[in-house]
């Protein structure tokens, strides 16, 4: 048990992967001498040797795809796209093989492999490293999609994803490195994979939230608290395989719901949050379900940044748009104005 940032737990994590299994491998742009960028992968090119924690070109779509070639071969590459937007040079193989390998050979071949992508804004980035991408990833079946809140979640969603069968794309929250627990990684006290969990119980309403968002959700219900509501935050942990029946269950029992999600609003993850939690709690709903959400622009510069992304304020306006204070015409406002 000690203090442990999220970035040392996922070290941690491949550490302890690389340590376990001969098959495991991690490599990406400065993920070896230098130890990555937001220093993840410190210190295993040391201990585990170049030809186990490597560097590789500047070249997003060859790295993907050589780790096509390492998981049809029996190993298991864990691979950093060392910026979020600068996945999309490697979408093309990502969607086209990753994901479609396994139904392609009518499951001979399945594609037992990480791919690590630091994403979202909150740390003063400009365009192309600040975009929170998670939609275009859930959007693709054959992708698991896994992204942490909590230091402990970061240590055991990662192990879980080195061993699973399929592909996972796991979305580490930039802002969130630095984030610090008392933890005992040694020990599991996480739920398993796919499975939601609830960071604060509550009886009003249901906040469901992913990555960067939790934090700010908890600090809004906090606040929400000393207006005499008194709201549930669940924290998905996984978008893709989606936990249904643990969101279903607190929505119909608190009859209110708002979706957070740092991601511009139009066609993003909310949107399908949102259709699920209709489609299965209508009759049991008080109130239209609410989304916050990044605005319909491109990433905008580091003095505005603040301004863009969702914090406790616009939660808090949406928590108390559902019907609280007996106001409905407020309801009518289009989710994307939060």
């Amino acid at each position: 048990m000690g203090t442990v940032t999220m970035a040392q737990a996922l070290n941690a994590a491949l550490r302890d992967a690389l340590r376990e299994d001969d098959r495991v491998l991690t490599f990406g742009e400065d993920v070896g001498r230098l130890g990555g960028v937001f220093r993840i992968t410190d210190g295993l090119r040391d201990e585990f040797g170049e030809r186990r924690c490597f560097d590789t070109p500047l070249a997003e779509s060859g790295l993907v795809g050589f780790a096509v070639g390492l998981a049809m071969g029996g190993f298991r590459p864990v691979v950093e796209l060392q910026f979020d937007a600068f996945a999309y040079p490697a979408f093309e193989q990502i969607a086209s093989h990753v994901a479609k390998m396994r139904n392609r050979t009518r499951g001979r071949v399945p594609l037992p492999m990480v791919i690590r992508v630091p994403y979202g804004g909150g740390i003063g980035g400009v365009e192309h490293h600040s975009d929170s991408s998670e939609a275009y990833y859930a959007h693709t079946p054959g992708l698991k999609v896994a992204t942490p809140a909590t230091v402990e979640d970061a240590y055991w969603l990662l192990r879980d994803a080195v061993h699973d069968p399929d592909p996972v794309v796991f979305l580490e929250p930039k802002k969130l490195y630095w984030s610090k627990e008392d933890a005992d990684l040694a020990r599991r006290g996480a739920a398993p994979t796919g499975r939601a969990v609830i960071r604060r119980p509550g009886r009003d309403a249901t906040l469901l939230a992913y990555g960067p968002c939790v934090p700010i959700a908890l600090d809004a219900a906090a606040e929400a608290a000393r207006d005499g509501i008194d709201v549930e935050v669940m924290d998905l942990r996984t978008l893709v395989p989606f936990d249904d029946e643990t969101v279903t269950a607190s929505v119909r029992r608190t009859g209110r719901c708002v979706v957070v999600q740092e991601a511009q609003g139009f066609a993003g993850m909310g949107a399908e949050i949102v259709a699920r939690v209709q489609e299965r709690c209508f009759h049991s709903l008080e109130a239209p379900v609410v989304r916050v959400a990044g605005f319909d622009v491109p990433y905008p510069p580091p003095k505005l940044e603040r301004a863009y992304l969702p914090g406790v304020d616009r939660v808090l306006d949406a928590i108390h748009r559902l019907q609280f204070d007996d106001q409905p015409d407020v309801l009518h406002l289009a989710p994307e104005a939060s």
